[in-house]
């Protein structure tokens, strides 16, 4: 058997417990040896709690006395690239919380360490390692469904004053940005892993409820390489909360309907004619062995990629490309323009900020 994966977490936040679940569903290939967070009584009561064996407040210190194989970082936005970079530095691979970092310009930070260290980051997008997804993703990718014309991506939350009264959300510059890059990220990531590239956006941005900085509305118009459009809403002023992904292809419609998690109980197929579609009936059918969209999932298929030591799925091209997505959304809305696939780039002041450097104009255009 082999010797279990060295693995420390940083932030002892809410979302710490989705990743000390994780670790626990694969006995014997990790172990959580420490954790750490800046207030020491929050970091012993988690470890306590979770029978984790040592507390640490120091990020350097941890690193250094833990060793570590692979560091889970769930610590505020406006930390996660250098915390990466340091971790990739003392030797260890990251899977860090989204959103991954602040601008395309930091993830060029992230990739240059990766060159140089030979360790990779890759960024928590559980959403695609969904039993079912790989199921629904090989049909459409086989063209069972036919050509796709119409996505529809709605991530429709709700989020209270209190949830913004955390001194680093609500602001550009330690969240930066509202449900675009902290919630809706998620979907929007999921529906590129379903179409691929995408070619066009065209966006808007408003906050309509909540005081804080940054939006809590974001909609966009969105022209994929494959001639497929999507709408994309994501709010947190939605007392009705719901996470909708809709896919229209020439054959049948695919739909997903959950909130934070899925499983494949949660898919549904109609198809245009289900009479001279029975064959894709029967295909979709064939779901393998659920496994659901959790931290677990993906945790899984990054021990797999240390162990073949190839570069982990939501890191390099895939991390860039969903990004440069979240980018172009605040570029388009901000500057009222369409922006297209690969036109930000270093100079640009949307490449080194996600805002642009415009966050203290009217959000509306």
């Amino acid at each position: 058997m082999k010797t279990p994966y060295r693995v420390v977490l940083v932030g002892t936040g809410g979302i710490g417990d989705a990743h000390v679940r994780a670790v626990a569903a694969l006995p014997g290939r990790v172990q959580l040896v420490a954790a750490c967070d800046i207030d020491a009584k929050r970091a012993q009561e988690f470890c306590t709690r979770h029978g984790i064996p040592t507390a640490h407040t120091d990020y350097a210190a941890m690193l250094k006395a833990e060793r570590p194989d692979i560091v889970l970082i769930a610590a505020p936005p406006a930390l996660h690239a250098n915390m990466s970079i340091a971790a990739m530095e003392a030797g260890a691979w990251v899977l860090c919380e989204k959103p991954l970092c602040a601008s395309l310009a930091e993830l060029d930070r992230i990739q240059a360490a990766e060159k140089k260290t030979g360790k990779f980051t890759a960024s928590i997008f559980q959403m695609r390692f969904a039993s079912s997804n790989t199921h629904v993703r090989s049909l459409l990718a086989a063209g069972k469904f036919g050509r796709p014309l119409l996505a529809i991506c709605h991530t429709l939350w709700f989020r209270d004053a209190a949830y913004y009264a955390v001194p680093w959300r609500g602001k550009w510059a330690t969240e930066f940005g509202g449900p675009t890059t902290s919630q809706g990220i998620h979907t929007m990531d999921h529906l590129l892993h379903l179409l691929g590239d995408w070619a066009e956006v065209r966006a808007v941005i408003d906050n309509l409820y909540h005081q804080i900085e940054v939006e809590d509305l974001s909609m966009a118009h969105v022209k994929f390489a494959n001639g497929a459009r999507a709408s994309i809403v994501n709010s947190t002023v939605c007392p009705r909360q719901e996470t909708y992904l809709r896919l229209d292809c020439e054959r049948a419609t695919v739909e997903l309907t959950h909130l934070y998690a899925y499983q494949k109980e949660n898919w549904k197929l109609t198809p245009a004619d289900p009479v001279a579609d029975a064959a894709l009936v029967t295909a979709w059918n064939a779901f393998p062995p659920d496994v659901g969209s959790t931290h677990a999932a993906q945790l899984e298929n990054f021990v797999a990629c240390m162990d073949a030591h190839t570069a982990p799925a939501t890191g390099g091209a895939v991390a860039r490309g969903t990004i440069e997505f979240l980018t172009a959304i605040y570029k388009s809305a901000f500057t009222g323009a369409p922006v297209t696939r690969g036109s930000i780039l270093p100079g640009d002041p949307f490449y080194s900020a996600l805002h642009g450097g415009m966050a203290s104009r009217r959000m509306t255009q």
